[in-house]
């Protein structure tokens, strides 16, 4: 049974799914951001940027495994699975959501 999630983050996952980096930036806002491994990304541009190399250095796959709403965040566990130690590996995503569009996402 698919996870019903808002639409920004649903078009997320669905373009990770499919390694489609453009569409995955285009689900941010102009000013939005990702944090993951300790830095920040900031715009479509970078965001897109960020996915390719991410994509290239771990070749990973990311399974939605639950959702759930708190403090006006969305909060997305993936299993993770790629070329890195200790993988598969369970993920948060927190996903911070303005006007339609992902103003934010750290992954922790």
């Amino acid at each position: 049974m698919p996870i019903e999630m808002p639409d920004p983050v649903a078009g997320y996952f669905a373009a990770e799914s499919v390694h489609d980096a453009d569409s995955l930036a285009r689900c941010f806002a102009d000013d939005g951001t990702v944090r993951d491994e300790g830095h920040n990304v900031h715009g479509p541009a970078a965001i897109r940027q960020w996915n390719i190399d991410a994509r290239d250095k771990y070749h990973h796959t990311v399974e939605p495994l639950e959702v759930r709403e708190e403090a006006g965040r969305i909060i997305v566990i993936g299993r993770v699975t790629g070329d890195f130690p200790g993988s598969p590996i369970d993920l948060q995503h927190v996903f911070q959501l303005r006007g339609g569009k992902i103003a934010s996402l750290e992954i922790r």
